[in-house]
């Protein structure tokens, strides 16, 4: 068995983007977010990513402009240090190692060098109960630094970032947790504390879910569980304050913020509404609705031309001054759970996978972005809790990508299932699917699995779905029956059962000339070109909860898992060839080798085992690749495969292994071969840049000491351009020169011939030494110095 040595496990791209508050420049040109281990840069009229700040070892949490400089930004992490970025280049400036998790931090430019975090202090060991620490950033020049001076401010606050803000540019700092709300002034050094009741009497819910403070006056806005907003005046003095409520939301308020000005206060929750109050003129409201998933922050850019919210299916939206919406950020859509199995789509090399309520995404895990979302129920989705409503559970795609098969259902407390099959076909002209058949009813219960297959002996795709009911059936393209202008659809074309047992998986052989259905301790192998049955075959006790054909030299075996066991059948002796005792949750088989993978779980984590149904010993085995079960797992082929001569990693060559954890983190598999390469690369861009001095120090002058780039590119176009007017004069100009040539040609021979045999001698000696350049590359030569250089000598001197 060989163990892990040059394989890591890595987080990959479909990291959460709303994890924290976005953070949008001075400037409003870019956006910058946590996601994941590092930080991303955004650009806010294009959506793509310009840089990722990476050099955090833990999840990041939290982001801020440093207050005394707009171009550098602040990070905090798990890790436990803070970190300081030049954002518009993408370079790490300080690491000041507190010691500690941050969960989350904030900055005043009232409180220079210094950062206030909550933390997890080590001297709380009944419970673990957070502090604001004031922490002071010592001033030295090394890039690496150590924080000494820490003095707690709060005790027993809320981790939550929306729970903590600075009131009046810092001179106060106002902390919400559970139902209390303090108020810390920092020169009297004096917090007061208000608190309310549970409940109130109209049974509403007034626990405290975020704060903000108003820029200029002595304002706070809480917003609590049950909808409601309180501002809240005269707080210095304990028993004298006031408050008003302000009501819209339905459900608890995640998030709330004063514009810059403090002219408008912005609130969002469970219903995707943006809502914007107008300041003292509360009865006014303006609101942009339908943004997509609940609202989970709310952040304003400094100069309040741009809106920004951040959505629970990990989205950023940003919005032009609560008027529209002007770009849209998507990340990854995780919910709650993915019913549907990790798909690749071949043709774009997608990762298919639930998206939003209602729709499949297909997520470029090359490029890190959402390509587009496939709306599958095609109905409005209602934010509304206890609702029962559409959602797709289960989706295939055939092996060719010209078709996908997805089942919705609905769960009705007083009603039947309500279950759909639909059947799309992938449209040239568009390069998306559309839907050619809609089945109701397909089953008479939930339907447990499906697959595609396209025979070796028939033209026809076939679809077969498994299901509660009992039975299995199997679905053809059929040509249409009556008129030529409609396309080929889906009808049921077999249906069987086995001795009323029900069937819970099936699986196609990789040539479409056999077919397995499991009916619980039972596999079954049918023949799909006359659905004869060939044969069973059996296997300790245990329902079948998964069947995997092999491949290529390995397409005599069929695998299958159960509750305690994985198990291997020889399909030419139709007998059990091998079985070992362990959990699999899932097995996938590599479409491009005959390794199949198969995760087990034990002990609280899952393991890794690589290996070929041929051989009993495993390619590789990998223990703990994350805590908790592995949900789904796919192998995604590569567009270039790699050269690794290591016997652990020869697994990963032509294909990478994509797997799903339990808190929906999206992992994979690096190889100490795609490092070096990556190095190699890097080193040729330096080789590159080295050879090109001018360029080199272009990309690494900072872009704000640079001057702008039309104003670089114009000069470089223009030494380019050839006037067309000019043509006449330069065939003139050309002409000229080929008559001044001949003259110096005819006087350069008139001078040789004039010369001593001395001198001869010598300009032998001297053309020895240096080759003479011939008529045409002297022509060149003269030419090469008529060009226009000036843009460059512009570009220098500036």
């Amino acid at each position: 068995m060989v163990e892990h040595g040059d394989i890591r496990v890595v987080h990959c791209g479909g990291s959460k983007i709303n994890f924290r508050d976005p953070v949008i420049t001075h400037d409003s040109r870019f956006l910058l977010c946590a996601s994941g281990e590092a930080v991303k840069v955004f650009s806010t009229s294009t959506e793509e990513c310009i840089h990722e700040l990476r050099g955090h070892t833990g999840l990041v949490t939290g982001v801020l402009l440093r207050p005394s400089n707009h171009l550098q930004v602040y990070s905090s992490s798990l890790d436990g240090t803070l970190r300081l970025w030049d954002f518009t280049d993408g370079i790490l400036i300080k690491t000041c190692v507190i010691g500690y998790p941050i969960y989350s931090f904030y900055a005043s430019a009232k409180h220079e060098n210094v950062i206030f975090i909550v933390a997890s202090m080590p001297s709380d060991k009944r419970a673990e109960r957070f502090q604001l620490v004031a922490v002071h950033l010592p001033q030295s020049g090394d890039q690496m630094v150590e924080a000494q001076e820490l003095s707690a401010v709060l005790s027993g606050v809320n981790p939550n970032p929306a729970a903590i803000a600075f009131g009046r540019g810092g001179e106060f700092i106002a902390s919400v947790n559970d139902l209390q709300l303090e108020v810390y002034f920092f020169k009297k050094q004096k917090s007061f504390r208000f608190f309310l009741k549970e409940d109130n009497k109209k049974g509403g819910w007034n626990t405290f879910t975020c704060v903000a403070c108003h820029p200029k006056d002595d304002c706070i806005a809480t917003g609590h569980e049950d909808g409601k907003i309180r501002l809240w005046r005269n707080f210095n003095h304990k028993k004298e304050y006031t408050y008003s409520t302000l009501h819209w939301h339905h459900s608890a308020v995640s998030s709330l913020c004063f514009t810059p000005e403090g002219t408008n206060l912005l609130s969002g929750g469970v219903e995707s509404v943006l809502i914007q109050w107008r300041y003292n003129q509360e009865s006014e409201q303006d609101f942009l609705p339908r943004l997509g998933g609940a609202i989970t922050h709310i952040t304003v850019s400094p100069d309040g031309s741009l809106f920004c919210t951040s959505h629970s299916d990990n989205k950023i939206t940003i919005i032009q001054s609560c008027v529209k919406v002007s770009a849209v950020i998507q990340g990854l859509v995780k919910g709650d759970s993915i019913r549907t199995d990790l798909m690749m789509d071949p043709r774009s090399k997608a990762l298919v996978l639930n998206g939003k309520p209602g729709h499949l995404q297909f997520y470029s895990l090359q490029r890190d972005k959402l390509l587009y979302n496939l709306d599958i129920v095609q109905q409005e989705y209602i934010h509304e809790s206890g609702l029962q409503q559409f959602e797709v559970v289960k989706a295939a795609l055939d092996a060719s990508d010209s078709w996908l098969a997805t089942v919705e259902e609905r769960h009705q407390k007083a009603a039947e299932l309500e279950l759909n099959l639909k059947l799309w076909a992938f449209d040239e002209q568009t390069q998306s699917f559309v839907l050619n058949t809609t089945i109701s009813a397909p089953h008479d219960a939930q339907i447990t699995a499906m697959c595609f297959c396209q025979p070796a002996d028939s033209q026809t795709t076939l679809l077969v779905s498994t299901s509660k009911d009992g039975h299995f059936k199997a679905w053809q393209l059929a040509a249409p029956a009556h008129t030529e202008d409609e396309g080929p659809s889906w009808l049921c074309d077999f249906v069987s059962a086995y001795h009323g047992l029900v069937p819970e998986c099936c699986s196609f052989s990789a040539d479409g000339s056999l077919l397995a259905v499991a009916f619980q301790e039972v596999v079954t192998v049918w023949s799909p070109s006359t659905w004869e049955l060939l044969t069973t075959l059996s296997q300790p006790p245990g329902a079948v909860s998964d069947l995997c054909f092999g491949r290529l030299s390995c397409s005599k075996y069929l695998l299958g898992t159960t509750a305690s066991n994985l198990l291997c059948w020889n399909l030419l002796t139709c007998s059990l060839e091998w079985t070992t005792s362990m959990d699999v949750r899932r097995l996938v088989a590599d479409p491009l080798s005959e390794n199949m993978a198969a995760f087990c779980y034990q002990s609280g984590s899952t393991d890794l085992f690589v290996f070929k149904p041929s051989e009993p010993r495993p390619l590789f085995s990998h223990k703990a690749v994350c805590s908790g079960k592995v949900t789904q797992a796919v192998f995604a082929p590569r567009e270039e495969m790699l050269e690794s001569c290591e016997e652990s990693s020869q697994w990963l060559n032509r294909s990478q292994l994509y797997f799903l954890t339990q808190q929906m983190d999206l992992m994979t598999f690096t190889t100490k071969a795609e490092e070096d390469r990556l190095l190699a690369s890097s080193k040729q861009t330096s080789l590159l840049l080295l050879f090109f001095p001018f360029f080199s120090q272009l990309l690494q002058t900072p872009a704000h000491v640079l001057p702008s780039t039309s104003y670089l590119c114009s000069m470089f176009v223009q030494s380019l351009l050839i006037s067309v007017s000019d043509a006449r004069e330069e065939k003139a100009h050309a002409e000229e020169e080929m008559e001044s040539e001949k003259e110096e040609e005819d006087s350069e021979e008139e001078m040789e011939s004039s010369r001593s045999k001395p001198e001869l001698a010598a300009a032998a000696a001297t053309e020895s030494d240096t080759p003479a350049l011939t008529k045409a590359q002297a022509r060149e030569l003269r030419r090469v110095r008529k060009l226009d250089h000036s843009w460059l000598a512009g570009l220098l001197d500036s």
